[in-house]
Parts: structure tokens; sequence; C-alpha cells
């Protein structure tokens, strides 16, 4: 039988149930992620992962607030920044879902990955919004799934890839965090289910007049996902895309720029507003690390740009 997880509340700090030596290793992914955060984290995952084959096969579940528990493997070189209590992962997601606490939305969480925005846009102090999280690796489907369960089954989950239009791909990768149906040409992967967007509608899944926030962390599909879904995004619902940093034509913020009716938006760092960009170039200011993903935003809804334009004003408030 599989040891219990290890236990571990962001807010206290607190680690239970873990023996000495995962003790020391916590200190060290700890250390490792406040270190590297200097310059983005680079190396962490690969140091993690090498410290993990020497712990014991265990999970970790951390209490990331008071309604919402995340589990993973211990020592997971991707996950384990979180034990860096002073650590916050995809900032710019956490303002908008923070700035719309009290809008009755959906997310839904393409390429969910072992589901922590599920875990947290269903928690209470996110405003318990219903979230539909969709993966399409069975590896991590199995740990999604768990978390589902953990959180009392409170965010719905669907096995399948993210695409322009219903089939099958083959999903191929090294890393959970990366798995891709992109330009696997050669058979090999596993064998998944793609739908598009709009299949949610077609399906009953979701309905034509909700407000949705929609992530796409479909690692290299992004533009065949928008494709894929021009009713839902035409109505109140924004994209949240990630822009690889080693792209320097920026091709998913041109092709939302230059080919959709949506309103590119970007969180700037500088300004820690979210900025409606109409010229490219702000990206190269703002991309910085090769190796980080940065998240843009798309919408054509009037109520969801309402809503940023009242984020951007609580922010200059606050600076002022």
């Amino acid at each position: 039988m599989a040891q219990a997880p290890i236990q571990f509340d962001r807010a206290s700090g607190a680690l239970e149930g873990a023996s000495l030596w995962e003790r020391t290793a916590a200190v060290a992914l700890t250390t490792g992620s406040k270190i590297s955060s200097h310059f983005s984290h680079r190396g962490y995952n690969h140091c993690a992962n090498l410290l993990r084959k020497a712990l014991p096969e265990r999970n970790i579940a951390i209490k990331l607030n008071a309604d919402a528990t995340f589990e993973f493997p211990y020592g997971d070189g991707y996950w384990s920044k979180l034990l860096n209590r002073s650590y916050h992962y995809e900032d710019e997601l956490e303002l908008l879902f923070k700035g719309a606490i009290g809008v009755d939305y959906t997310l839904i969480d393409c390429g969910a990955n072992y589901g922590y925005w599920s875990v947290l846009v269903s928690s209470a102090p996110f405003g318990s919004h219903r979230a539909i999280a969709i993966e399409p690796s069975s590896q991590n489907f199995a740990k999604l799934k768990n978390n589902a369960g953990i959180n009392d089954n409170r965010f719905e989950v669907m096995k399948c890839a993210i695409g322009s239009a219903r089939g099958t791909a083959r999903l191929s990768g090294t890393k959970h965090e990366a798995f891709s149906i992109a330009g696997n040409t050669n058979g090999g992967g596993e064998e998944v289910p793609v739908i598009a967007l709009d299949n949610l509608l077609d399906d009953g899944r979701i309905s034509a007049g909700g407000k949705y926030l929609v992530k796409l962390d479909v690692e290299g599909v992004e533009i065949e996902a928008i494709k894929g879904g021009p009713r839902l995004l035409q109505g109140d619902s924004v994209i949240l895309c990630e822009e690889h940093g080693n792209d320097p034509h920026h091709t998913v913020s041109r092709y939302i720029l230059e080919q959709t009716p949506l309103k590119l938006i970007v969180y700037d760092p500088r300004s820690r507003r979210l900025e409606t960009v109409t010229e490219l170039s702000i990206l190269d200011r703002i991309k910085v690390s090769s190796h980080v993903g940065y998240n843009v935003f798309g919408t054509a809804s009037a109520f969801w740009q309402n809503r940023i334009d009242v984020l951007n004003a609580n922010v200059t408030r606050r600076t002022q």
C-alpha cells in the first residue's frame, strides 16, 4: 500500500508526515527555488528531478489555501517550487482569476496537467467557480483525477486533447508538463482523442450564453485550438494562451492580433497592468527568458474588457 502523502501548508509553512531525509530534501528544494528565481528558475527542474531519484516514491499534498489541496509526486521538478512560499505560479493568471471572483464564469482548463488551476479556481477563496479540466495524457490524467477526488470532485475532468476539429492524434514528450500533439509524425506516443473548443457547445457541456475563461496550455497547438473555437470566442470569453519565450516572432500573439477579431492583452510587469496591445514590440521587452512561457490574453467581450479595466484601475489606485 502506498504511503500517505506528505502534507505541506503554504500559509503556515508546516511540513507534516515527512522523514528526516524528506525534510532535508524540502529544505534543498525550497532553497533551490529561492536561488534560481533570480534567473527564472533555469536549471531548477533538472536538479529537482535528480534529487527526486534519491527519494522514496511518495506524493506530497500542498494546501494552496484553506479550501484547495494539490497533490503531486514528491520532488517533481516542475511543481516542487510550490514549497517556496514566496513563489507564485503564473502571476498574470492569478491576477485575472482573483479579479473575477464575483463573476459567474466557468474555467475551461485545457492542458490541465495535474489540475492546479482547476483546484484553485473551484476553491472558495477564488469564488468556487465551475471548472472543466481537460488533459490528454493517461499519466497526467490519473493525477488530475486524483486531485479532483481529494477536492470533493468539485471540478469536471475530460481525457482528450484540444485541436481545430474532432479526431485523434499522437501525444509525445518526455516531460509531463510538455506533452504535445504538435509535430508528431513518426507514429509513436499515445493515441488520444481530440476535440475542438466549439464541440463543448455542440455536446452540451457548456452553454452559448455563459462567461468563460479558457486556459490554453496546449504546447504548440494554441493556434489550432483558437481556430476550433470561433463560436465560443465570439461570446463572453477570454483565452489565456502561452506565448513561448524562445519564439522571437511571437507567433501566437501575432495570430491573435492579426488573424482574429480578439483584442490582444498582455501583462506588463513594469506597469503591473494588463495592457491592450496593438504593437508586438512590447513582447520583446516582456519575454526576457527563452525557457519560460508567458501568458497572453485574447477577448472580443466588452464584459471582460471592462473587467480588465477595473483591475487596472485598482492597480493604479494601489500604487498612487
